[in-house]
């Protein structure tokens, strides 16, 4: 196959890579989101803790980690048809891709809340501050580097995740290297399709790091005050009632 013949193919392949990649993932971080934040929330010593809640959600959390992704796009065929009309092409993949990187992407953020400053939470705590203005205010502009080196991640499993789903029946660059690749025998193609996905990869990667220095960067003077605060309230109360 010549350079010509391939470039339509490699072109409309790569949109749909990316359609499903950018749909998934947007999914994935609306409900992920919530979903990671109630689970520190609930967690045993947390603001909300509730031991009940937090192990069953964390055991659906952990089932949905569990599937491997080619058993779970053949078991939510039935579902994937409902919700979206179709069950293969891009649009129907978008729905297992989305399922399968919720709890995945829910327990990093679990993880990136869990690693901030529990003083900063103490002294929004000792200012008056509510759970959900901690949750806002502190957890998550804290936490934000960490939840965008998660996206980061999220995006790379995804763009993995999404060449298996082209392999059966989800268009791609996943069916682009099965299809003509392997069962015609395109090397060059295949090669070329590999050589994209990796490059596909780093870019993402390479951003995402660009975006978690700068971030972290900017963090530093918050993450100063918060621990200031800190040792005000330790060392003198009064203090910070005063600056309440």
């Amino acid at each position: 196959m010549t350079w010509n013949e391939m470039q339509p193919l490699l072109y409309d392949n790569t949109l749909d890579t990316l359609f499903m990649v950018w749909w998934s993932t947007f999914y994935a971080v609306l409900i992920g989101i919530p979903v990671g934040v109630l689970l520190h929330l609930t967690d045993r010593g947390a603001l909300l803790q509730n031991v009940v809640v937090s192990k069953v959600l964390g055991a659906v959390v952990n089932i949905g980690r569990s599937f491997p992704f080619l058993i779970l796009i053949v078991v939510l065929i039935p579902f994937t048809r409902l919700v979206v009309g179709v069950s293969i092409g891009p649009t129907g993949a978008v729905v297992p891709l989305a399922i399968a990187a919720i709890p995945f992407f829910a327990r990093l953020v679990e993880a990136a809340l869990r690693e901030v400053d529990h003083g900063l939470v103490e002294a929004a705590q000792a200012m008056g501050g509510g759970t959900w203005t901690i949750v806002f205010k502190v957890l998550l502009p804290q936490a934000l580097p960490a939840l965008i080196a998660a996206v980061t991640t999220t995006v790379i499993q995804l763009i993995g995740y999404s060449a298996i789903a082209g392999a059966v029946g989800g268009g791609g660059l996943g069916n682009l290297a099965y299809t003509y690749g392997y069962q015609q025998y395109e090397t060059s193609l295949m090669i070329t399709t590999v050589v994209e996905l990796v490059l596909l990869v780093t870019v993402v990667q390479l951003l995402g790091d660009l975006v978690v220095r700068r971030l972290a960067g900017r963090g530093t003077r918050a993450s100063s005050i918060g621990v200031g605060l800190r040792r005000a309230r330790t060392e003198d109360p009064a203090a910070v009632t005063e600056a309440a």
